[in-house]
């Protein structure tokens, strides 16, 4: 006896007939063995897929360790040139964590806690990076930039770095006048001619350089530029200083945002 097997199966080329035995009992029983190779599909449910103690080990562990130097690129100074590589090193290498876990998964719709961590992780740290770049721009404002406008003096430079303890902020208030000690540079050139004057009383015209009309006009000249210079530099500073602020404000915000998400991993899988 022959016959076409019609069981359900997840194999389309299933089919042809082949000579098999029938095993006839006495008591009626008839056995029929028809070979046969069958696939059959099942639903997984990966959520909770990586956490046996191998994957977390593996897995999961240098993910939340690499994630954490993330915000660690708001820490490193502006002028060390490595902030965006350091934040684009990290997300190589959850980059190749992730394929290291997608690797070794079973292929499901549902997809797993640890891939939602992975990808959230590395959407911060792309967010991180770019916020870096911006941070970067305001730190090297050149000597041409505007003043910092007198709303965000007040929000970053008083409030912001006070709540991110950002101490050295402010040094630059103190005027140029006072910062001089006292007496302009005038008066102090005024009293050396006065002094050097024969007999204490004020020096003849024809011996004193400071009747110079030319030399006069020469000495405002660099005073001017020379004043230019530090109203630049105060500026630039002041820039610094904002840029110094937030990179410190984002480190604790980012740093918040990724202990939050491993404990939520962490206590779901839990």
């Amino acid at each position: 006896h022959h016959g076409h097997p019609s069981l359900p199966s997840a194999d389309e080329h299933f089919g042809g007939s082949m000579e098999t035995n029938v095993v006839l009992r006495s008591d009626g029983h008839i056995m029929w063995d028809s070979p046969a190779i069958t696939k059959s599909s099942c639903k997984v449910d990966v959520s909770y897929f990586p956490f046996a103690s191998f994957y977390i080990f593996n897995l999961l562990l240098p993910c939340i360790m690499v994630s954490f130097l993330a915000p660690l690129g708001f820490y490193l100074p502006a002028d060390s040139g490595e902030k965006v590589s350091l934040g684009v090193t990290v997300l190589l290498a959850l980059t190749v964590f992730q394929l290291l876990w997608a690797e070794s998964m079973p292929p499901s719709e549902s997809v797993p806690l640890i891939g939602k961590y992975y990808i959230a992780t590395m959407t911060m740290i792309t967010a991180s990076t770019a916020l870096t770049i911006f941070i970067m721009n305001v730190h090297h404002c050149g000597p041409g930039a505007r003043p910092v406008p007198p709303w965000a003096r007040r929000l970053i430079l008083h409030h912001m770095a006070r709540l991110c303890c950002v101490y050295e902020v402010g040094e630059s208030c103190k005027s140029p006048q006072r910062a001089l000690g006292g007496r302009g540079v005038w008066g102090d050139a005024g009293g050396a001619a006065e002094s050097a004057a024969p007999g204490g009383g004020r020096c003849p015209w024809d011996h004193c350089l400071c009747h110079h009309d030319a030399l006069v006009r020469n000495v405002g000249y660099i005073a001017g530029c020379f004043r230019r210079h530090r109203a630049n530099q105060r500026r630039t500073g002041e820039w610094k200083k904002v840029a110094r602020v937030m990179d410190r404000f984002f480190m604790w915000v980012f740093f918040l945002m990724v202990f939050l998400m491993s404990v939520l991993v962490l206590g779901n899988a839990a």
